[in-house]
């Protein structure tokens, strides 16, 4: 069965693990021309018909060493990289120790993204990545849990950040499939509290708000019409990590030499605009659900593209 955030191009190894590999490409664009961007893509794609209207919160608990090792492979640019997380689609508000979660392994080969992962409740994704510890697993499953165990342990893993944000997602169709386009929104980050499900937690915005995150996801090559109408709207490719720029965000390493300062940045048809005033964060678990509250931190993140 195919998820929110998950595509039909994904292979199924077993009953809860999937793998797959693709390009990705990223833009920085303002908030307010998601909508119209949005419409232009809708003649050549469909939404995704697992995607709530508005779209679905996504929640990531990432792991590193205490020197920050997957940090510092991300910022030198190294061609084979690699990183843990648990990741949550949904509303935090509703999490429980049941709720089915994503250990996932993210790595870079080059230009391509691999993406391995494991569907488990977020109880036995605990105990598998902070107690390093095996959980039941299908035969199929075990080189993977074996895996994870290993770099938890040999590399001494921790939980070291949390991000969020609003996704909307559209999907390709016809000769069109397998292709991705999603926009991220109100991108937002902590340094502690890493229960996925913490009450109260205090989570700033590590993008500013007034900027989206749009990504093309492809299995090959990018079609030749979105790449008209990326350059008829005069957008430019960035990597924008978003585990970098939580780590930065909270101080916990230096600004690198990628960063960019939002009045640094100049969108689309734009002079660099100056840094906005504090923003705090209306929607902390993901979602539009009204009662549901946190104390956001004052202050706005840098801008942090890599």
């Amino acid at each position: 069965m195919v998820g929110a955030g998950q595509t039909k191009g994904e292979r199924v190894t077993a009953s809860r693990l999937h793998a797959f590999n693709r390009y990705e490409i990223k833009y920085l664009i303002p908030v307010e021309e998601v909508a119209p961007l949005r419409e232009d893509l809708a003649r050549r794609l469909q939404g995704d018909p697992f995607s709530p209207p508005g779209g679905y919160g996504v929640w990531s608990l990432y792991y590193d060493t205490p020197q920050l090792r997957f940090y510092w492979e991300k910022i030198q640019g190294l061609k084979f990289r690699r990183k843990l997380r648990i990741r949550h689609y949904g509303d935090l508000s509703s999490l429980t120790d049941d709720s089915p979660v994503y250990v996932e392994i993210k790595q870079r080969v080059n230009r391509v993204t691999q993406k391995r992962r494991l569907r488990l409740p977020y109880r036995a994704a605990r105990l598998l990545c902070d107690r390093r510890t095996a959980v039941d697993h299908a035969e199929q499953e075990r080189a993977f849990v074996q895996e994870v165990l290993d770099l938890a342990v040999r590399l001494d893993l921790r939980p070291t950040a949390v991000t969020g944000y609003q996704r909307e997602a559209l999907v390709g169709r016809d000769q069109d499939t397998g292709l991705r386009v999603t926009f991220d929104r109100r991108i937002r980050g902590r340094d502690r509290d890493f229960h996925l499900g913490t009450q109260g937690a205090e989570n700033r915005f590590i993008i500013p708000p007034r900027l989206a995150v749009m990504e093309i996801k492809v299995n090959e090559r990018v079609p030749y019409w979105i790449t008209d109408l990326t350059a008829k709207r005069n957008l430019s490719v960035v990597r924008v990590s978003k585990y970098c720029q939580g780590i930065e965000a909270y101080g916990r390493a230096p600004r690198s030499v990628f960063h960019v300062a939002e009045e640094d940045v100049t969108l689309p048809g734009r002079s660099p605009a100056g840094r906005p005033g504090p923003h705090a964060d209306p929607h902390p678990h993901g979602g539009t659900h009204p009662h549901a509250h946190a104390h956001a931190h004052p202050e706005e993140g840098p801008l942090h593209v890599a």
